[in-house]
């Protein structure tokens, strides 16, 4: 997909993606994607280029839909639009299901923002419509389930679990418009802002099979070692979703607009998965203080990032 050059930039979010190959999709839904491939996919020297272009586009549709007249908490309607890659000849396919996520997106802010800005920013009438207009759907689709998990302000630690350090993918971007970024760091440089058009990303990419077979062996170690820890509780979580899916799916974590938040510095040194795969083989060597050490520290990184959204 062509990068553009927008003044809109992508919210501090990362993304966990599963883009399912075309043949796991059943029919009249298959030939509906690989009819929207052959009109808007990558070819396949495309392969390792990141989504960034069509995150920026997915954001727009959103913003549009929030700037109606009315306010709608969700899309009248399932989008019809998906991530794509092309890998040694075979398609994949990421759809948005952004009316679904939408609704998830609705149960996290009724739970975390307070009462007068939620009805601020959508009354309560439109609340009850969407959660009614869910209920309808969920019966309609009872094993319904997200291919793009998002969280913003941070990576969690346990979406590291299915990845490895040779699966990472820097992409620099050239100078920015616009200055500094939050926290203090420059947006020029090799790490940040945009060259050619295209924006800085970092994400990792790993077969399906590769990435259940690393959160199943950390998850056995983390049982073992610290069974009421708070990363075996995300490693079973993660390991169930992924099983979700067709077993020749391909698993992406894309820092998304962390990029801009964390500055090209920050990019460069990050080798989060990596550093939680040297606690994880201390764990099974039986250093658990080192292997405490390993997560500490990487815990305590990212709570540093995260606390950039209190940042003015």
């Amino acid at each position: 997909m062509t990068a553009v050059r927008t003044s809109v930039q992508p919210p501090y979010a990362a993304h966990l993606r599963v883009y399912e190959p075309l043949a796991a999709y059943p029919e009249p839904e298959r030939a509906r994607w690989q009819a929207y491939a052959a009109e808007h996919g990558p070819d396949a020297g495309e392969a390792a280029q990141p989504v960034a272009a069509a995150v920026l586009e997915e954001q727009r549709e959103a913003l549009a839909e929030l700037a109606a007249r009315t306010p709608r908490a969700l899309p009248e309607r399932e989008s019809g639009r998906a991530y794509l890659r092309v890998v040694d000849g075979v398609l994949y396919v990421c759809p948005w299901a952004t009316r679904l996520r939408s609704w998830q997106a609705l149960e996290e802010l009724r739970a975390g923002a307070p009462v007068a800005l939620l009805d601020t920013a959508l009354p309560p009438a439109v609340r009850e419509a969407a959660e009614a207009d869910r209920e309808r759907w969920r019966a309609e689709h009872p094993d319904a389930r997200p291919w793009i998990l998002t969280s913003r302000w941070e990576v969690p630690v346990r979406w590291f679990l299915p990845f490895g350090d040779e699966d990472r993918c820097f992409v620099p971007g050239g100078p920015a418009e616009g200055g500094g970024l939050p926290g203090g760091e420059p947006s020029g440089g090799s790490g940040g802002g945009e060259r050619d058009g295209r924006p800085a990303a970092l994400f990792y990419l790993v077969p399906m099979a590769q990435a259940r077979r690393r959160v199943a062996r950390a998850y056995r170690a983390l049982r073992e070692a610290v069974p009421d820890g708070e990363l075996v509780r995300g490693a079973e979580l993660i390991g169930r979703w992924l099983e979700e899916f067709h077993p020749r799916s391909l698993v992406e974590l894309d820092y998304g607009g962390l990029v801009h938040l964390m500055g090209p510095e920050r990019l460069l040194a990050d080798r989060s998965a990596g550093e939680l795969e040297e606690g994880l083989r201390a764990l099974r060597a039986g250093d658990t203080a080192e292997a405490l050490r390993v997560y500490g520290e990487l815990t305590v990184r990212w709570r540093r990032v995260l606390a950039l959204r209190y940042a003015n």
